[in-house]
């Protein structure tokens, strides 16, 4: 039976749902309200508003994975289903899929950014708030 104190522990995690609300604003998941990406992709290493250090963040390709997958499972269906139903040319299904691969990847990507950099943040991973153990020769 779990005790109570251990939910006080400072290592617990951070509530999980705000932090991925915030990532998907693409604000800081600790404050909600200083912007983490200094550009498109390039994250802040500390927020403006709260100065929470932002460094430990490894976010790596898993952005990249998930776009690719949430955009393959949206516009795959409604291009065989366009195909079916109305059979336009080849050239304009091309088109017109082609801008919306791009439009919903450019939309998703940072925000898929900022969710994996919140799950981060609020599990406290890569250094977001647990120390680490140190080196017996430091």
């Amino acid at each position: 039976m779990p005790s109570q104190t251990h939910a006080a522990l400072p290592d617990d995690d951070r509530p999980l749902w705000p932090a991925v609300r915030r990532g998907w604003s693409k604000r800081c998941p600790c404050c909600g309200a200083g912007p983490w990406l200094r550009g498109y992709l390039t994250v802040r290493d500390t927020c403006a508003v709260c100065g929470e250090d932002l460094s430990h963040q490894r976010a790596d390709d898993g952005p990249a994975y998930l776009t690719i997958m949430v955009v393959g499972h949206l516009l795959a269906p409604a291009l065989l289903f366009t195909f079916t139903r109305w059979q336009p040319d080849p050239m304009t299904m091309l088109t017109v899929f082609s801008v919306g691969t791009v439009a919903l990847s450019l939309f998703l990507l940072p925000r898929m950014k900022g969710i994996m950099v919140a799950v981060q943040w609020a599990k406290r991973m890569h250094g977001f708030g647990r120390d680490l153990p140190q080196p017996a020769d430091a």
